[in-house]
């Protein structure tokens, strides 16, 4: 019984262990990002800035205002991030901001879109190399970026 005990504690054991060491190896190996940024503390982010084309796509309840390209600057400081359209579009003018938001080691950490409406939560995606962006607004409309 003592036998048995020993050998269900150092399995468990040796399980913790192999799944501990395997976690940090699967997080790294995931972001391929082309261009980063490591922050003061150490953290590496995507770096963002930069000139973007943007498709505007508007769907859901926002789907009578159409799709239109857009191009789009980002000016990144840390981990913050505004973006400003650089040309005029149906509803905004040069100039404006388009979104603003929070990077962190996952990628967009957090993302807010400014429309005529006002500001209006949003999520994002990035493809693994960094170089496309997408950020929808729930059931309204969605931006894709692409790097230039």
């Amino acid at each position: 019984m003592r036998m048995t005990r020993k050998i269900c504690i150092l399995l468990g054991l040796l399980i913790a262990v192999v799944s501990f060491l395997s976690v940090p190896q699967a997080e790294t190996q995931e972001k391929k990002w082309k261009k980063t940024v490591t922050l003061p503390n150490g953290e590496v982010i995507l770096d963002i800035s930069g000139e973007w084309d943007v498709l505007v796509e508007n769907y859901g309840q926002w789907s009578s205002y159409g799709s239109y390209p857009q191009k789009m600057n980002i000016t990144q400081e840390g981990s913050s991030f505004v973006g400003t359209r650089m040309m005029d579009d149906p509803y905004n003018g040069k100039g404006s901001t388009v979104i603003r938001g929070e990077l962190d080691k996952t990628g967009i950490k957090k993302v807010t879109a400014m429309t005529g409406m006002g500001p209006q939560d949003a999520k994002a995606e990035i493809s693994d190399d960094g170089n496309k962006i997408i950020i929808d607004v729930y059931d309204r409309g969605k931006q894709t970026l692409t790097r230039k």
